[in-house]
């Protein structure tokens, strides 16, 4: 009766874990496959307690028949969890690993519906401890070692997820871990006893449930503690080839065959079922303990306290530092090495560094051990606030402790983050500065244990943020030094289209000087008309082009109706593309712009959405006013733009995925658009679309 109840519990309580994670983001593909891992195992364990209810032996096999198919489709569900889980790139993984998780479904399931009858072996025959025992022949066999093969590589998974989070997230994801390896581990531990028994015993099922139980706990744990299943790590393109999960997994058969000795030797074991869960609900004990962050510091404490070992090991830190830094081209990959660095070497959950814009208006996310890009790119870093943070940074010298400082831009911070638990919040500020310069600003939490910085913990701070600030400084002065070769790219470009431009000429002046004399040949006629027509419509196409790339844009200010601007510009566009064009006009102030300069970019921004469409292509253009901007958004359907074009050389000369493109046509709009002291920003996705987004200063008179 214990063993019915408990398979019900773990139903119940399991589907209220997937409803819990589905009601919290729907639409998250990380949280339906999620779901659907927490339903499967409800329905097995709601299955588990309907073999245990069996009244006959016939209604026990066919019940276990019934089960034991709900659990061959689990493998494939975890597996594609554990590698899209807390993955910033899980499309990737997913693409690389696409077989393997289809032959996690397949092979499970094929083996038990086409060889059903060679899958369990004889009669079920009752035990000495009152269990029932059933042998399991080829395919069972076969069935429950595909299903440790899975195991093991769904907790490698996981593992590999794991050891790449740092600070928040992996506080956040602890717990979500744990239970998770629960769920799978134990399918391990006694999948491997069926393997050695050569048979199924009701007890086996029944230290499934249990540790359901235990694992759900877990997982309810982390679920209450933030929002784990929002978690985005970055993995890093090198393999894991040192995988603690192959040396656990080893370890674990050679004392599983040697508990299976014991139990057969000796009778003080009389249900080794009930010593595997002790085992196992100890094991996961042990790893929660292992991976406390408070563990770990006192642990540095006790060493520190008792064999007079310093607290730091700077030659080490600043060893590491270099190692890492050494060939380090990008801006984010040193933001995050940073972060990294500060979180793992002070216990400092949430650590992030805001970098500070040309105009030193904007903030905008280098990395953090609690945000992730996309939710960055919902907080708000700019206006009169984000100004006062900047200018009070660039006279902080040192690290500037918030605690108690009733500021107003102190408040405006704690609000922008709105920090989801305790251990995310904001405690100090770490100027970036280099050669007299704000580059950037670093925000800490408190360590854990919630406690303050130490004297000697703040100069470390303060000696990492300067080396850094300079090691940026010098990222950002080699891009600046790109961006001018690529004007001199640019100077040659001329040439060679000034080039093109006198053989245009030298085709109509032949034509001009041969038309009097060949006024009545209609072939001649036919033929200069045609030359003509191709030389104009190639000079017009040239000179645009070329114009889009002036360097002093001359603004003629008017007071203009966006709204009346929005509806031209797609009108003009209707006979450019097929494809469906959605107009959501709001009422905007008149706004002093230049019309001329500002069609083009609309006319830009359709005509690129044009492009990137399908057959079944929609674009929806939007107006509205938001904070004293005027926003335009194009919205399209098409191919999408991927992340590293997004972040490396959009709206940048000579950059393009157009095959006839020149990679222009968005650098002028940027301009143009900043000359009117706007901006302009996107969200793309790739397969999905792209939304390109203008924001015009409202009440600005040029």
């Amino acid at each position: 009766m214990f063993n019915i109840y408990l398979s019900y519990i773990a139903a119940v309580v399991t589907a209220g874990i997937a409803v819990l994670a589905l009601r919290r983001d729907p639409r998250s593909f990380i949280h339906r496959v999620f779901s659907a891992g927490m339903i499967l195992c409800s329905i097995n364990a709601a299955l588990t307690g309907l073999v245990f209810q069996s009244s006959s032996a016939e209604d026990f096999l066919l019940r276990l028949h019934i089960q034991t198919l709900a659990s061959s489709l689990l493998p494939a569900v975890w597996l594609l969890f554990s590698i899209s889980f807390a993955r910033a790139n899980y499309a990737e993984q997913i693409s690389k690993w696409k077989w393997i998780i289809i032959s996690s479904f397949i092979l499970p399931v094929s083996i038990f519906v086409f060889f059903r009858d060679s899958f369990f072996s004889g009669e079920p025959v009752l035990t000495q401890t009152s269990e029932l025992f059933i042998a399991i022949g080829k395919s069972g066999y076969l069935w429950h070692l595909i299903w440790i093969i899975s195991a093991i590589l769904i907790l490698m998974n996981f593992e590999k997820t794991f050891r790449h989070a740092t600070g928040h997230m992996r506080w956040q994801t602890k717990f979500m871990f744990l239970g998770l390896g629960a769920i799978i581990g134990i399918r391990l531990f006694t999948y491997s006893y069926v393997l050695l028994f050569k048979g199924v015993t009701t007890g086996i099922y029944a230290i499934n449930q249990g540790a359901i139980l235990v694992a759900a706990i877990l997982i309810l744990r982390s679920l209450l503690r933030g929002k784990p299943l929002n978690a985005n790590i970055q993995l890093s393109h090198e393999l894991l080839y040192n995988s603690f999960t192959m040396l656990i997994a080893g370890i674990y058969f050679i004392l599983a065959g040697t508990l299976t000795w014991l139990s057969i030797h000796f009778v003080w074991i009389s249900n080794i079922h009930l010593v595997i869960f002790f085992i196992f609900v100890a094991a996961i004990g042990i790893i929660s303990l292992l991976l406390s962050d408070r563990l770990r510091v006192k642990r540095k404490r006790f060493i520190s306290l008792h064999f007079k070992r310093p607290q730091y090991d700077y030659r080490k830190i600043w060893g590491d530092f270099t190692n890492r830094t050494t060939l380090i081209t990008q801006t984010k990959d040193l933001c995050s090495i940073v972060v990294n660095l500060v979180s793992e070497t002070m216990e400092i959950l949430s650590v992030s560094i805001w970098i500070v814009d040309e105009k030193q208006e904007r903030l905008s996310l280098g990395s953090s051990t609690v945000f992730s890009d996309a939710r960055a790119d919902t907080m708000s870093f700019s206006g009169h606030n984000i100004s006062d943070i900047i200018l009070t940074m660039e006279n902080q010298s040192i690290l500037l402790d918030l605690k108690g400082n009733t500021d107003g831009w102190v408040k405006s911070l704690n609000l922008i983050y709105d920090a989801e638990t305790k251990e995310s919040h904001i405690r100090y500020c770490v100027p970036l500065n280099a050669a007299g310069q704000l580059i950037g600003i670093m925000t800490l939490s408190e360590k854990v244990f919630y406690e303050p910085l130490s004297f000697e913990e703040t100069e470390l701070v303060r000696t990492i943020a300067d080396q850094a600030a300079a090691i940026l400084q010098n990222l950002m002065l080699s891009e600046h030094l790109r961006k001018m070769k690529e004007l001199e790219a640019f100077q040659s470009m001329s040439a060679f289209f000034m080039h093109d431009l006198k053989n245009l000429a030298t085709k109509l002046s032949l034509v001009t000087q041969n038309l009097p004399v060949f006024m009545d040949n209609p072939e001649f006629l036919n033929d200069a008309l045609k030359t003509i027509s191709q030389s104009v419509l190639k000079i017009n196409s040239m000179s645009s082009r070329l114009s889009l790339l002036s360097r002093n844009l001359e603004l003629s200010l008017e007071k203009t109706d966006l709204g009346e601007m929005v509806v031209s510009a797609v009108s003009g566009i209707k006979g450019y593309t097929s494809a469906k064009i959605t107009q959501n006009i709001s009422n905007i102030p008149l706004l002093y712009i230049d019309p001329e300069q500002i069609h083009k970019v609309l006319e830009n921004l359709l005509m690129n959405a044009c492009d990137a469409l399908g057959d079944d292509g929609k674009i929806i253009v939007e107006t509205f006013c938001k904070e004293n901007w005027a926003q335009i958004s194009v919205i399209d359907n098409g191919c999408g733009i991927s992340e590293e074009f997004k972040e490396k050389d959009l709206f940048q000369p000579f950059r393009t995925t157009k095959k006839q493109g020149m990679g222009i046509g968005l650098y002028h709009c940027k301009t143009i658009i900043e000359a009117h002291g706007g901006r302009i920003e996107v969200e793309s996705k790739e397969n999905e679309g792209t939304k390109f987004i203008v924001f015009l200063p409202i009440n600005k008179k040029g």
